[in-house]
């Protein structure tokens, strides 16, 4: 219940089942290769994000991690997704997008930045330099 309504609040699109199998896949891949403990501790709750989200979506798909790594993603999924949110929203608002931005992407990759303002019809240039600005200070989890 508590995941449900935050996966509703986090507002992601939900996707066919194939596609939240790939997600699931690739971020499990991250996770193993990921190179020291805060690395893995991140892509641990990415990997907890995809599977939740993926049953959210209406899909059964199982963890491919150990009860204890799954939770040791939620305690580290709920702040760094929910930072992110309320990053995006934010800068949204500070470069004028019509609707309210909805997206959990790294915003510390200006290639990810560019195509958030793209697909809002946001000048890419002055959305990159609103997220640097606001990533001076605002908390971010890796």
């Amino acid at each position: 219940m508590i995941v449900s309504g935050w996966h509703a609040w986090v507002k992601q699109p939900k996707k066919d089942k194939a596609w939240h199998e790939s997600d699931v896949a690739d971020e499990f891949l991250e996770y193993q290769e990921a190179p020291n403990l805060i690395y893995k501790w991140s892509e641990l709750s990415d990997v907890v994000y995809t599977v939740t989200r993926a049953r959210w979506s209406g899909h059964k798909l199982p963890y491919p991690i150990s009860w204890r790594g799954q939770f040791m993603g939620y305690i580290y999924m709920f702040p760094k997704y929910s930072l992110r949110v309320l990053f995006f929203r934010r800068a949204g608002r500070k470069s004028g997008a019509k609707a309210r931005l909805e997206s959990v992407r790294n915003p510390k990759k200006e290639h990810k930045l560019r195509q958030i303002a793209e697909q809002n019809n946001i000048d890419p240039d002055l959305f990159v330099e609103i997220c640097k600005q606001q990533l001076k200070h605002w908390p971010l989890l890796p």
